[in-house]
């Protein structure tokens, strides 16, 4: 079955800052041909790697952000690879990089220079900063992005620095994913103007979107959210509690919410016999965490972490549902590898590996559709994989030009 974008083509140029974007247009079903320098791309060396063996054929970081693309090696800072990157772009219908702003132009193959070859050329550049202002040529690793775009600041203890999220790019997916949204658009836009354009995506922008819910929060009430707690003035609260085998989400609702979210769960602990007086009778119709105390916060939040540390996930996940208790419980990597939903959606994909001997299994479409379901189509290719059928069956070259361009170390 054919994908939602199977008519287009795209050339893949970017690195860990972007891979994102074309495996999203890959699952879609777009001809993705990743460009790796000869030899392969330095993304091919993050980890973690299979069986823990450190192989540029073995990373599973590149595994994941790899797949349902072709692969294709070309040095395009020489000027043999200059130009057969342009013959590509002649049928080319997305261009994704993520070098640093000028870096392209300097190679003669910036927009302007594309464009003149294919107006309908739609080029998706993705950087730290984006392409104008004073910052366009800083750089900036994944944690800077966090940091820059305000997210850091929410993460972690209160009486500790902030927490950066481990080795996983945060900050570049959430901009890969919106860069892919992007070229979407602007596809859209080419079905009825017929024009390509250039879409230019800001990691920091990405990121920043990302502290929204901290922004909104200051503009409604004008309290500044703190890390690790809730904050109202003169009290803290905590929204995430240990229980037995882990953690669950439950936060206590104050004015118009209190008493039809906060009963439920306190009726639920008195049938158990850990409400105490305190709770039984306190009146949360005139619960307020802007102006009661913290003595009053800690006695009730007394009592609710004993009951939580009495069970496990399950046991408080099947009596929220029960109660009606807006709790939830904080899944590990193995929940969500056992989640029954996830597996009723058909959510896992198993993709073979014939060069590993085995089949790994992969997070599958990040959406359903009846007509053109996005799907993973291939694994990741190994380095230069597709270049014969590219360069021979698709540009027309001979078996005596590749051995010549590999040799120049063209490819």
């Amino acid at each position: 079955m054919e994908g939602m974008l199977s008519p287009y083509r795209v050339l893949d140029l970017a690195d860990e800052k972007g891979l994102i974007c074309g495996k999203l247009l890959g699952d879609l079903g777009a001809d993705v041909i990743k460009i790796e320098r000869p030899g392969g791309d330095p993304a091919r060396r993050l980890g973690p790697f299979y069986h823990d063996e450190a192989h540029p054929e073995k990373s599973l970081f590149w595994f994941a952000f790899n797949t349902s693309k072709r692969g294709i090696t070309l040095d395009i800072e020489t000027a043999d690879g200059q130009e057969i990157f342009k013959r590509l772009v002649k049928s080319a219908d997305f261009v994704i990089e993520s070098f640093p702003p000028g870096y392209m132009d300097r190679l003669g193959l910036g927009y302007s220079s594309l464009e003149a070859i294919n107006p309908r050329l739609i080029m998706v550049s993705i950087t730290p900063f984006g392409q104008t202002g004073p910052y366009r040529n800083y750089k900036a690793p994944d944690i800077v992005a966090w940091a820059v775009g305000g997210v850091l600041l929410l993460w972690g203890d209160p009486d500790r620095p902030p927490f950066f999220i481990g080795h996983g790019f945060q900050a570049y997916l959430h901009a890969g994913t919106e860069a892919a949204g992007a070229a979407l658009v602007a596809l859209y836009f080419r079905h009825i103007t017929g024009e390509g354009q250039h879409v230019d995506v800001s990691i920091q922008a990405a990121a920043a979107r990302g502290a929204q819910l901290p922004i909104t929060n200051w503009e409604i009430s004008g309290i500044i959210m703190r890390r690790g707690v809730q904050e109202h003035e003169n009290v803290r609260t905590t929204g995430i509690w240990p229980c037995k085998d882990g953690h669950v989400i439950w936060r206590y609702w104050s004015g118009g919410q209190a008493r039809r979210w906060n009963t439920p769960l306190i009726e639920w602990m008195d049938s158990e016999g850990m409400a105490d007086d305190f709770l039984r009778e306190f009146d949360w119709d005139t619960f307020n965490l802007h102006t009661t105390t913290q003595e009053v916060v800690d006695r009730i939040s007394e009592p609710t972490a004993k009951f939580f540390g009495a069970h496990t996930k399950a046991e408080l996940y099947e009596g929220a549902l029960k109660h009606r208790a807006q709790l939830y419980p904080v899944a590990t990597t193995t929940d969500i590898l056992e989640s029954v939903q996830l597996d009723a959606r058909d959510f896992w994909a198993e993709i073979e590996h014939p060069e590993l001997g085995t089949t790994i299994t992969y997070p599958g479409r990040f959406a359903k559709a009846s007509e053109t379901p996005p799907a993973i189509s291939r694994r990741a290719p190994l380095i230069g994989e597709h270049n014969r059928e590219v360069y021979e069956r698709e540009l027309g070259m001979s078996s005596e030009e590749l051995i010549a361009l590999k040799q120049a170390g063209v490819i």
